[in-house]
């Protein structure tokens, strides 16, 4: 029975890990961008303009050294201070008794565990066969080349 709760979070701590290289990826796996933050003069509307000096503005801020090129370090820098920023945002939100530690009743509830569970079970028996978890994981990496292709079409 200890299986039947391990698994679980051996999924989930397989999807964050992989998370991570999704983040690299492109905009999908960030922060969504709010309403406000293009709305720059705040009359209610956004326009195209709007749109791109948002865009520009976060060429600008990665580009630490306003050479208009960004290079590798400038990327990773600026991949960083967004995972700092969430990791902060995140103990800032979960960490109730304030003591700078998350322990595990603190740590957010995975909302899909369970429902991503009896998805890569197949066969509905409460455990996850090798086979399974490799089915599971070759439509997961169709389903991201298939993503990845529609994003480069769109450009």
């Amino acid at each position: 029975m200890k299986s039947a709760k391990f698994i679980p979070v051996v999924l989930i701590a397989a999807v964050a890990v992989t998370g991570t290289s999704v983040l690299a990826a492109g905009p999908r796996d960030r922060e969504p961008v709010t309403f406000q933050e293009l709305d720059a003069n705040s009359d209610g509307q956004v326009t195209k303009e709007e749109m791109l000096a948002h865009r520009s503005k976060r060429f600008t801020d990665a580009d630490t050294n306003g050479d208009g090129q960004l290079t590798i370090e400038e990327m990773q820098a600026a991949g960083q201070k967004r995972v700092n920023d969430r990791v902060t945002k995140m103990f800032e939100k979960h960490d109730t008794n304030q003591d700078g530690s998350l322990s595990q009743d603190e740590l957010p509830k995975p909302r899909r565990a369970d429902k991503m569970f009896d998805r890569i079970d197949a066969d509905s028996d409460g455990s996850i066969s090798e086979q399974e978890f490799a089915d599971a994981k070759d439509k997961m990496g169709r389903h991201h080349k298939k993503r990845a292709k529609s994003d480069t079409d769109d450009s």
